[in-house]
């Protein structure tokens, strides 16, 4: 029997800059008025659950608050990540005033298939496993492309969200077995993506083949590199100690917190480098009570990325949370007892005391097993605006090289969102578009229960101008280079940044981001 429609509001009564979140047999759903038209969509980002109705409606989007998902007003379907997948949609029908809405999902539209003219049933194969080749293989069905998709990664899990490692897990809000995968359990199934997991030893990228540690090869018509960072281990002595450990995927995460064990308030973590995964997991294993040092040759944490007044503000957030903090200070040795570490011995004589040592000493591009591609000093892969890197080879994430700016240098941004955003470029372009970046880059950082944004990517700036109260962390901060916004940093302000964030993209003028910072 058909479910029927009800009347869930008046016409006159919605408003066309704002969304409204109403419930429907259980269902949550978001009413979208665009002009005299209204839309029904699941009210919750398919990425995080995110409540839309609290971000923004402008421009022909839908701006989730939490991660800064877009979507489209008048399809429901992606713009930018971090969701992967479209909103789901519902039946509306106006009668007169009345909105009448049938809480009854929609079926998604099928993707129409994309000829490719060049190669007949073209092979793509996306390497890396992550945020970026979770994003490509999704955008890559959204597009229409119907032929075989591999997607090749030296993890077991399926692709999940790299970000909670950090700043849940150690803090045992989140089981590492219960880190949310990027797409549902059966997509990569139900859209014909055979996965392969295995070691990548060599990319030939003229022959556009791959060889497998374990022995074998995979050629491929075009392929997405999309393998992201491995961890700096420092030269020091003693780093190859039981008890040094570094976190950069899952089995590392489920590793640290064993490692602690049940008596965490017992335990002494050093964390060598001021960095946002040293800073997140100090948080997150305060909450727990662990007693936890922070040892960087940084003077002040973060002043590079936001300045120093910020960066003092994150400092003393984290010391009124029990952090102790060894600034300006290098470390000479790290010093162990029957083969496990107990303490690190800094170069001005002090010791501190560790049972385990998180080494949060940065990354590098994981691209040591690329052959026949120039790469960049650091191992980084230039691309294009379009993110390609070679014929028939793509480029996304840590790796990635690309022009942010026409008039700048490429740069490298090691940000978990940036890289979706590269990998739909690069999956748009592969199924025949003509795209360039045009996205504004973004990253959130959680300590002691705060949400931080960060918008945009500023290697300088003129001035910063303050809206809020920094040190209470409810604030906006406009990072101004000649007059024009180049970044924001934020706290509890995700409206704010959800509008903000949308007119970077156009570019933003001081006097416009305080005309809404200030709501006007």
């Amino acid at each position: 029997m058909p479910t029927p429609a009800r009347r869930v509001a008046q016409l006159s009564q919605l408003r066309a800059d704002c969304a409204e979140r109403i419930v429907v047999d259980d269902e949550n759903i978001l009413l979208v008025r665009d002009g005299d038209t209204v839309r029904a969509y699941a009210a919750d980002c398919p990425h995080a659950g995110g409540p839309l109705e609290k971000g923004a409606l402008c421009n022909g989007r839908i701006i989730c608050p939490w991660h800064k998902a877009t979507f489209d007003v008048a399809t429901g379907n992606v713009f930018e990540p971090p969701a992967l997948v479209a909103l789901d949609r519902y039946p509306v029908v106006i009668n007169g005033d009345d909105v009448m809405v049938t809480p009854e999902k929609m079926p998604q539209p099928v993707p129409q298939p994309v000829p490719n003219a060049s190669v007949r049933n073209p092979h793509y194969v996306v390497i890396g496993a992550g945020a970026a080749g979770a994003a490509a293989c999704a955008a890559l069905r959204e597009c229409g492309f119907a032929g075989p998709i591999t997607l090749v990664g030296e993890e077991p899990h399926a692709p999940y969200d790299r970000t909670a490692l950090s700043k849940f897990v150690p803090s045992g809000e989140m089981a590492a077995d219960d880190v949310p995968p990027l797409l549902a359990p059966d997509w990569l199934d139900r859209h014909d993506v055979e996965r392969i997991v295995a070691k990548v030893a060599r990319l030939d990228v003229p022959r556009r083949t791959i060889h497998f540690e374990t022995g074998g090869e995979l050629v491929y018509d075009t392929a997405l590199l999309a393998t992201g960072s491995v961890p700096k281990i420092p030269s020091i002595p003693g780093h190859d100690l039981g008890g040094v450990v570094v976190l950069r995927n899952l089995d590392d995460a489920a590793a640290l917190v064993d490692a602690i064990g049940e008596e965490a308030q017992n335990a002494q973590v050093a964390i060598l480098g001021s960095s946002f995964i040293g800073l997140e997991t100090a948080s997150s294993l305060r909450k727990r009570g662990t007693q936890v040092s922070v040892i960087s040759p940084e003077k002040i944490p973060f002043a590079k990325q936001f300045g120093e007044r910020a960066g003092t503000m994150f400092r003393e957030l984290h010391e009124r949370n029990g952090v102790v903090f060894h600034l300006e200070a290098k470390v000479a040795s790290l010093e162990g007892e029957e083969g496990n570490v107990h303490e690190v011995m800094l170069e001005s004589g002090e010791h501190v005391a560790a049972d385990l040592v998180l080494l949060g000493t940065g990354v590098a591009p994981a691209t040591g097993f690329v052959e026949g591609l120039p790469l960049q000093k650091d191992g980084g892969v230039i691309v294009n605006a379009g993110m390609q890197a070679a014929p028939g080879l793509y480029a996304a994430g840590d790796i990635a090289a690309f022009p942010l700016h026409e008039d700048q240098e490429p740069v490298r941004i090691e940000h978990w969102r940036v890289a979706q955003q590269h990998a739909r470029i690069a999956a748009e372009n592969m199924s025949g578009a003509r795209h360039r970046y045009a996205g504004v880059p973004y990253f959130w950082t959680y300590h002691f229960g705060k949400r931080f944004e960060y918008l945009g990517h500023a290697s300088e700036w003129d001035d910063i101008v303050i809206d809020g109260n920094l040190d209470r962390q409810e604030f906006v901060a406009l990072y101004v280079k000649d007059n024009k916004v180049v970044a924001v940093l934020a706290c509890e302000r995700e409206a704010q940044t959800a509008r903000l964030i949308d007119a970077m993209g156009r570019g933003l003028s001081l006097a416009q981001a305080e005309g809404i910072v200030k709501g006007d």
